[in-house]
């Protein structure tokens, strides 16, 4: 059997393409700032992966946590670092700090397994609903993986819920598609690759927004979670609702270290090399 080895940049090399993106391929950011965005009247996604709605409290989206994912991991054989919680956790913080909202929906597989969850995965969202909970109300929407997810939450005074409705838009996992529109979405993990001459590219996860259908899609909350090559396969997409839309069409806003990377329609960038 073959196995291909990831080659990877060094990190100086890294940022240096990716300053190349922002410098020679971004189209001109609608706000000062590379934080967040606003791509439609009081909705903005920003580079700690979550979207806000403006309202008269802020509501911050977010969803794919997938937490108890190295345990689920090791029950397969596989021994990675158990750093997603703890990551998760510095990333909420940042926006609870960030943007203070009064509201929290988590948009789905808040768990990994698809099985009852462990102890130690019950203790980790716990945790994260604890965390969360102290500044903000909590609202749970279900994924594919959440099932026995009210099982979990049992105690903590929260139902979860297929989909919300808030501030004129349907908020729901993604797996399944109840038709309403607008609707934002996550469940697809979406991210693009800018190839290279020299190298393999750069890949970054990234939001996307299917303007003309009404359907905007999340980055996962995850570290873990690499993400689906869009630019690769731009037709067989996870999300029912992304697969009545025009997804080459679709503008399409990279997550990097350099900021939100505001990139065009995805049709765009299928032919860029650097």
């Amino acid at each position: 059997m073959r196995t291909t080895r990831v080659r990877r940049l060094p990190e100086e090399a890294r940022k240096a393409v990716l300053r190349t993106v922002a410098k020679d391929i971004i189209l001109p950011c609608r706000t000062a700032s590379m934080d967040s965005i606003e791509i439609l009247p009081g909705v903005r996604i920003t580079n700690e992966r979550c979207l806000i709605l403006d309202g008269e409290g802020p509501t911050a989206v977010l969803g794919d946590l997938h937490l108890g994912y190295e345990r689920a991991m090791e029950d397969e054989g596989m021994y990675i670092p158990r750093v997603n919680t703890e990551s998760i956790k510095e990333g909420l913080n940042r926006i609870l700090y960030k943007y203070e909202p009064r509201h929290v929906v988590l948009l789905g597989d808040i768990k990994h397994d698809f099985r009852r969850s462990r102890y130690e995965a019950r203790q980790e969202i716990g945790s994260v609903i604890d965390l969360i909970a102290e500044a903000a109300e909590v609202t749970v929407v279900k994924g594919n993986h959440d099932n026995f997810i009210q099982n979990v939450l049992s105690g903590s005074g929260i139902t979860a819920r297929d989909h919300i409705d808030l501030g004129g838009f349907r908020l729901e996992h993604g797996h399944v598609d109840s038709g309403r529109r607008p609707v934002i979405i996550g469940h697809e993990h979406p991210s693009i690759r800018v190839p290279g001459i020299m190298s393999g590219g750069v890949k970054m996860q990234c939001f996307v927004h299917a303007r003309k259908e009404g359907v905007i899609v999340l980055p996962p909350f995850s570290p873990f979670s690499s993400g689906k090559d869009l630019t690769t396969d731009p037709v067989d997409t996870l999300a029912a609702a992304l697969r009545c839309c025009d997804l080459p069409e679709s503008e399409i806003y990279g997550v990097s270290e350099l900021g939100l990377m505001p990139l065009g329609a995805l049709k765009n960038l299928l032919d860029i090399e650097m």
